[in-house]
């Protein structure tokens, strides 16, 4: 295959294992974009046997040497840490009606987490076996470890990723949850709310020491609708909103009248909204497309 070729065919799924890998779009972009700039510098291109297997190979490597370069300024980070919010599915079009809603799942901001609790080495062999199906052999060669090391690798991993499918909602009851959420704020409903969030709900708010965010996240229903409906009260007819897919799940963005924006994702449990994810930081929102708002969003939240 010619390099256009290859770019065509494999630049989305590399994008999205990038984007779980690092839960950065920004970042995702650029070290694919070097993975294919390099392979067009090798002076023998025609011995790669599989050039998939090599692309992943040099997209792998980058992430884990950017997760170990940026190790220190993780650290440094101004309250909680979101990744990046993405709008739309990425690689799902282009996956088998059966892996759709796994690839939908393994980019929610929820999973993302997920991974962020393995480490650099445990979360690549973890999404090349899982998502993008390697063989272990395959993947030791990514990785720089033995097969049998890989396979160990990825058991101890998949144990530290617990997700139960049935808490995950199809999109159109989330969307109508969602929906029923935002009116149910707008309104000061309680009585509502309680019915559509958990009683140990969690919100957490990425602001990155730039822009206005809880500095820890906030625990228990009363604790997040009072936060929320406090702040509607405070900045009453000076936001607008609209809803929009957020990695893959319904949510909805803000934008303030002073140009702040907030990206809200979410999570489920027992049919009831068990955690709030809102970025807030405008390093991580700089990539999405300008916000706009339909007919039929009201714009006072």
């Amino acid at each position: 295959m010619s390099i256009e070729e290859l770019y065509e065919a494999y630049r989305k799924p590399l994008i999205s294992y990038a984007y779980r890998m690092l839960g950065s779009v920004m970042d995702a972009e650029d070290i694919v974009q070097e993975a294919f700039i390099s392979y067009g510098r090798l002076e023998e291109p025609d011995a790669i046997r599989n050039e998939r297997s090599f692309l992943y190979k040099i997209v792998t490597n980058r992430c884990l040497d950017l997760l170990r370069s940026s190790a220190k300024k993780r650290e440094l980070y101004v309250g909680p840490w979101l990744p990046e919010p993405l709008m739309g599915l990425l690689d799902a079009a282009e996956a088998d009606p059966s892996e759709i809603y796994m690839r939908r799942e393994s980019i929610s901001t929820a999973y993302l987490l997920l991974l962020q609790q393995l480490s650099a080495v445990e979360r690549a062999v973890f999404l090349l076996r899982e998502i993008f199906h390697y063989s272990f052999d395959e993947i030791a060669g990514m990785v720089g470890k033995s097969t049998a090391n890989c396979r160990q690798i990825f058991h101890r991993a998949k144990k530290s990723i617990q997700v139960d499918p049935e808490q995950s909602l199809p999109v159109h009851i989330a969307e109508e949850k969602l929906r029923d959420f935002v009116s149910s704020l707008l309104q000061g409903n309680t009585s509502r709310l309680l019915e559509l969030v958990s009683e140990g709900a969690v919100m957490i708010s990425d602001g990155g020491g730039k822009v206005k965010a809880a500095r820890v996240p906030v625990m228990g229903f009363e604790q997040v609708t009072k936060l929320l409906l406090n702040l509607l009260k405070m900045h009453e007819g000076k936001f607008a909103y609209s809803f929009v897919s957020v990695n893959g799940i319904p949510g909805f963005r803000l934008a303030m009248d002073n140009g702040d924006q907030y990206v809200y994702s979410f999570s489920f449990k027992d049919d009831k909204i068990q955690s709030i994810y809102a970025v807030g930081n405008p390093e991580k929102i700089r990539h999405l497309p300008a916000f706009e708002q339909r007919d039929d969003e009201l714009g006072t939240l």
